[in-house]
C-alpha cells in the first residue's frame, strides 16, 4: 500500500475510510520500539525537509511533532505565527508558498480558523497535515486515543466510549467521534448543555446529562479540557461549580460496575474536569496517549511520504524501508 491510500493531506477523520485509519494504526506499531531505543532515530525521512507552521500556542502537539520527525531522521523548521512576516499581514497562502519555493516537503500546521489545513492542502504540491485547526478537527490526537485504546482493550469495535465536558469547543472530541464510530465504537457524550453542539444527537451518539451515568455506561472515558481561552461568560456557573457536578474524581468512579479506562488529551486542568488521583492513578493512560503520539505521527509522516506500510518494520530497523519511505511526495 503505498501514499495514494491516505491521499495526499491528513486534514480530518471525517472524510477518511476505517481501513485508512487502521492502517495508520498498524504502521504505528512497529515505530514504538524506535522510541526505547538507545539511539532513536532511523533513516526512513532522511532528505524530507517538514515545516511546522503554528499559529496557535503549543507546546505538546508541536514537541511530539518534532520528535516524529527527528527519529524519522527528516529535517524539520519550526515557524510561529508571533515574529514571522505573518504577524505584518501576510496570508497563510503566501507564507506556504513562500516556504513552498525553498523545496520543502511537508506542512504540519496548526491555525485558529477551521478548515485551514484543507485551505491550504489544496492550494500548495507539498503534503499537508492538521495539527488542529479551530473548533473542526485535531486528527492525530483522535489517531493516537484510538491506538491507546486497542493497546488497553485488543479491540475498539463494541467498546463503549464516553467523551465527557467542553464538546462544544472540542476538535479533539469531533475527530474521536468520527474515528470511533467509523471503528464500530459505540460513542457517547456527556456535558452541561451549554457546552454541547446544537444537534449533536443527530451524529448518532448517546447524549448523558449526569456524570454517574455516563460513568455506569462506558468502558472507557476521555475527559476533554474545559477551553476557557475559547468561552465567553455564561457557559459554567464557576469552575468549582463544574468540578462538583461533572469532575471524574475516585469517589465516583468507586461506584462504576466495572473497571473504566481513563483518557485525557491534556493538557488537564487538575482539580476541574479531573481529580489528580485519578489522572495518576491505576485506570489512567494518559501518559501512554503521549507515548503512542510519537508513534502515530511517524506513522503519519511516514506513509504521506510514500512509504509502505508492510515495509515499516524494516523502516524501523534502519533497513530495505527507508528506501521506500524516501519515494517522492505528491
Amino acid at each position: 500500500m503505498t501514499a495514494p491510500a491516505l491521499g495526499k493531506d491528513l486534514t480530518g477523520l471525517e472524510h477518511m475510510t476505517p481501513e485508512q485509519i487502521r492502517l495508520i494504526l498498524d504502521t504505528a506499531e512497529p515505530f514504538k520500539e524506535v522510541s526505547e531505543r538507545p539511539i532513536k532515530k532511523v533513516p526512513a525521512l532522511r532528505g524530507k525537509t517538514i515545516v511546522n507552521l503554528f499559529f496557535e500556542a503549543s507546546t505538546r502537539t508541536r514537541i511530539s511533532f518534532e520528535f516524529a520527525e527527528k527519529r524519522l531522521s527528516a529535517d524539520t523548521v519550526n515557524v510561529a505565527a508571533t515574529g514571522s512576516s505573518v504577524s505584518k499581514g501576510e496570508t497563510l497562502v503566501d507564507t506556504a508558498r513562500n516556504l513552498e519555493a525553498m523545496r520543502i516537503d511537508m506542512v504540519v500546521i496548526r491555525h485558529p480558523s477551521s478548515g485551514a489545513a484543507e485551505f491550504l492542502g489544496d492550494r500548495i504540491a507539498s503534503n499537508v497535515i492538521n495539527a488542529g485547526d479551530g473548533k473542526h478537527e485535531h486528527p492525530t490526537q483522535a489517531l493516537l486515543d484510538l491506538l491507546t485504546i486497542r493497546d488497553k482493550h485488543g479491540k475498539i469495535e463494541g467498546l463503549k466510549v464516553c467523551l465527557v465536558g467542553d464538546v462544544l469547543h472540542s476538535r479533539v472530541a469531533r475527530s474521536n467521534l468520527w474515528g470511533l464510530s467509523k471503528l464500530g465504537a459505540e460513542v457517547a457524550v456527556c456535558g452541561p448543555w451549554t457546552l454541547m453542539p446544537r444537534g449533536i444527537q443527530e451524529l448518532g451518539v448517546t447524549v448523558f446529562g449526569r456524570i454517574e451515568e455516563a460513568i455506569e455506561w462506558a468502558d472507557v472515558l476521555n475527559v476533554l479540557r474545559l477551553q476557557l481561552e475559547r468561552m465567553e461568560k455564561g457557559f459554567i456557573p464557576s469552575l468549582r461549580e463544574y468540578y462538583r457536578v461533572f469532575g471524574v474524581t475516585p469517589e465516583r468512579l468507586e461506584r462504576s460496575p466495572k473497571p473504566i479506562t481513563i483518557m485525557h488529551p491534556g493538557p488537564m486542568n487538575r482539580g476541574v474536569e479531573i481529580d489528580s488521583r485519578v489522572a495518576d492513578g491505576p485506570h489512567s493512560v494518559i501518559l501512554d496517549q503521549v507515548t503512542n503520539g510519537v508513534a502515530v505521527r511517524m506513522a503519519v509522516l511516514y506513509l504521506l511520504a510514500g512509504g509502505r506500510a508492510e515495509l515499516a518494520d524494516a523502516a524501523k530497523r534502519g533497513g530495505g524501508g527507508g528506501g521506500g519511505a524516501g519515494g517522492g511526495s505528491e
